[in-house]
């Protein structure tokens, strides 16, 4: 008797819908875990990148949202812009969630709104040891594979023991919430300060996107001391959405495969969301799974996974240990000002998902 279903995925966030959508267009039965209903909202920048918005249209989703043309860095003293390639977009979570969701309705992806309590991960090579999931509601599945998309603080990450020791170091965190506001740039902007970074992203005509990033968790309010130019613009607005929090950010695994299992997403690995390549990442990571998947060799999934997101990784971690050193810090956005060639084609990688 063969398992329950070709691919279970542990969590029904944005990553862990593509890789159902992906799935279920190749012809495999899909089963999605996830114990929160509708779309949910989270701590996320909301700048979907092109490569991101290719891989979305593959899988048959096109959210609503703001078209954006380019990324700015700044610090009150410089600016300097990025433009994209091809326009990117500004996308509510809760927006993106939604649209996700009723494309795996219409796909016939099952949804189970429960949670993951244990599990076992199988044989990679042997197709007649499948992976085994338990789930709080009492049952039993097993599964030809298992893609775990389930977030930042993977329960199933941790129940496989892939998780690695955060090394010694200050821990980054993430806060968000959205000003209504009319968009008074085409683009991301991302303001610096002597201790942290915030994030403006467009996500409809009348609305932005503001995501603080500090450590420790910097206070999340309309005062904006530390970044004067964003406090003029947002001068009498009020949140108008919950501030949601995510961290500490940095997340290390030993391994993105385990068995029959697969991480994606932020399960598998995060650096800090200082590059916004999140969902660019976490997409492409979601394709690269299903095909995996589709050839019978999780493996092929580890040796492919580092390679995804190398340069954006690489970018990330050399701009955080910038940013760690306040005399090093102050000269990231002039830096980027003077050599704009560099820091334009560093954007162009992030937002291609080279």
């Amino acid at each position: 008797m063969g398992p329950d279903v070709d691919l279970l995925v542990v969590g029904g966030g944005p990553v862990g819908l593509v890789t159902a959508l992906r799935a279920a267009d190749a012809g495999l039965a899909v089963t999605v875990v996830e114990p929160r209903r509708g779309p949910v909202d989270k701590a996320c920048g909301e700048g979907l990148m092109p490569a991101a918005l290719d891989r979305l249209g593959q899988v048959g989703v096109d959210p609503d949202g703001h078209d954006l043309a380019g990324i700015v860095y700044t610090d009150g003293r410089h600016r300097v812009r990025a433009p994209l390639t091809r326009p990117g977009r500004g996308v509510r979570r809760t927006v993106l969630h939604a649209a996700l969701l009723e494309a795996a309705e219409h796909a016939g992806v099952q949804v189970r709104h429960t949670r993951m309590v244990g599990i076992e991960p199988g044989d990679a090579r042997d197709r007649a040891r499948p992976a085994r999931v338990r789930t709080a509601d009492g049952q039993a599945l097993t599964a030809a594979f298992v893609v775990a998309a389930d977030g930042l603080h993977s329960p199933t990450r941790r129940a496989l023991g892939l998780e690695r020791p955060a090394r010694p170091g200050a821990r980054r965190f993430g806060l968000r919430a959205h000003y209504a506001v009319a968009p008074w740039s085409d683009g991301v902007e991302v303001h610096w300060s002597r201790d942290a970074e915030a994030y403006v992203t467009p996500v409809a005509d009348d609305l932005v996107g503001v995501a603080l990033l500090s450590r420790p968790p910097g206070r999340f309010d309309a005062g904006w001391t530390d970044f004067p130019a964003l406090a003029g613009r947002l001068a009498g607005s009020e949140p108008v959405s919950a501030v949601r929090g995510a961290g500490p950010l940095r997340q290390r695994v030993r391994s993105t495969v385990s068995g029959r299992v697969l991480l994606v997403g932020d399960a598998a690995g995060y650096v800090d969301a200082l590059t916004g390549e999140g969902l660019t990442l976490g997409t492409a990571q979601a394709f690269a799974a299903v095909d995996a998947v589709l050839a019978g060799t999780p493996l092929a999934y580890a040796r492919r996974a580092p390679a995804l997101g190398r340069r954006s990784t690489l970018l990330t971690r050399s701009l955080l240990a910038a940013s760690g050193q306040r005399t090093v810090r102050r000269l990231v956005v002039p830096a980027a000002a003077r050599v704009p060639a560099l820091y334009r084609g560093a954007v162009r990688q992030l937002a291609d998902g080279r």
